[in-house]
């Protein structure tokens, strides 16, 4: 993962065409709570589709951002010692944690709450990377999803949340979730198969 240090973007350089960005939302994630084991099987299926869904951005250039809970719960851990207790771990989220593991290239950006906005530098990376259009994937879709939806749409970003790179642990929860975004934060739900990099990257 790209350091302040050695990492061009933060230093001024940016590529022109980086107008959108991906984030995954908690997929990193042991799953140890009630109704993990009913919702591990849907959630690894949802992990296979955000992996083809960051294949297809990293081959286009756009940047792959995780927003994840401090699964150590405490506050100076950092992300490796995270992954690395978490990949450790026998637990319910284990496949999906080895599906979409982090590669040297993304980004990762630990949250205290729901929204990633909230007491982290999501919002000075975006800037750094020049997105104003932001994919969210990941879980769930009623909590940490909508929650960093939400915040995004109050700083002007458009935003999309393919509707089958998202769950939550009570499936009913979803749908009512996903009509909200649309109507009120003005989502854009298209299934990730219909989402063409190229052309979100222009401006």
């Amino acid at each position: 993962m790209p350091s302040p240090d050695n990492n061009p973007a933060l230093h001024g350089y940016v590529p022109d065409t980086c107008q959108v960005a991906l984030l995954l939302i908690d997929v990193l994630d042991s799953m140890e709570f009630d109704g993990a084991e009913a919702f591990a099987p849907r959630a690894q299926a949802t992990a296979a589709r955000i992996a083809q869904l960051k294949a297809s951005a990293k081959r286009a250039g756009v940047p792959v951002i995780y927003v994840n809970d401090n699964q150590c719960g405490r506050w100076r851990s950092d992300v490796s010692g995270m992954l690395q207790q978490l990949r450790a771990q026998s637990s319910p989220g284990r496949a999906v944690i080895e599906q979409l593991r982090p590669e040297p290239d993304d980004y990762v950006v630990l949250k205290p709450k729901h929204s990633g906005f909230y007491a982290t530098p999501l919002e000075v990376l975006l800037l750094y990377v020049r997105a104003r259009r932001l994919v969210l994937t990941g879980f769930t879709t009623d909590q940490c999803v909508l929650f960093t939806a939400s915040d995004a749409y109050m700083r002007d970003y458009t935003l999309f949340v393919p509707q089958d790179c998202t769950d939550s642990v009570d499936p009913d929860d979803t749908a009512p979730a996903l009509r909200l975004m649309q109507r009120r934060l003005h989502v854009d739900t298209r299934p990730s198969e219909s989402l063409e990099w190229a052309a979100l990257q222009r401006s």
